[in-house]
């Protein structure tokens, strides 16, 4: 069982910034893909951003030149960088892995509020 650990919950003011970081309890190369997902009061949780095995990376609209994916395969970990953040990416925010046997994993959730 594949266990991932969120971090990095806050409160900003909008324009600020914020990281969140995902731990995997596996190697990162056990996924095909690991990313980031988010869920607002009231709405569907919606995809963030993917990174992909080898690296390279995929945003929805809403974040795109904003927000940033990357990883640490030495510690398993995957990080969203957060720039010129909106009252509108108030949010619970979960890590994601899609393991290469085809199960899917899901953080706890970490909870990001921007307002002034």
């Amino acid at each position: 069982q594949v266990q991932l650990v969120e971090s990095g919950e806050g409160l900003v003011q909008p324009g600020g910034s914020l990281r969140l970081s995902c731990v995997a309890s596996e190697s990162y190369f056990s996924f095909n893909t690991m990313g980031w997902y988010r869920q607002a009061p009231g709405k569907e949780r919606e995809l963030v951003a993917t990174i992909f095995r080898y690296g390279s990376s995929r945003y929805a609209d809403p974040v795109k030149d904003r927000f940033t994916v990357s990883k640490d395969i030495a510690t398993n970990t995957i990080y969203l960088q957060m720039n010129s953040l909106k009252p509108e990416d108030t949010a619970v925010y979960y890590c994601n892995a899609d393991r290469v046997d085809g199960t899917n994993y899901w953080g706890r959730g970490t909870l990001v509020t921007v307002s002034s």
